[in-house]
């Protein structure tokens, strides 16, 4: 497995165990937070590996889950 694949493993794990402990949270919160954590798998895989697209797919992954969550 190269880096990227291992990247990308460990923060889809992240992610669903992040959201799997937020009980709390409302549906448009969880889908936030997913939306944001495969936007940042997304974003790094698509640059390379680069901090700044990890961060920028997160941003845009957040937006989309955060509108879609909307009732």
């Amino acid at each position: 497995m190269n880096t990227m694949q291992k990247f990308a493993v460990g923060a889809v794990a992240a992610t669903l165990l992040g959201v799997s402990g937020c009980s709390g949270m409302s549906r448009q919160d969880k889908r936030t937070a997913i939306g944001a954590g495969a936007g940042a798998v997304g974003g790094a895989i698509l640059t390379g590996g680069s901090p700044v697209g990890a961060v920028g797919g997160a941003v845009v992954g957040g937006v989309i889950g955060h509108e879609t969550g909307k009732k």
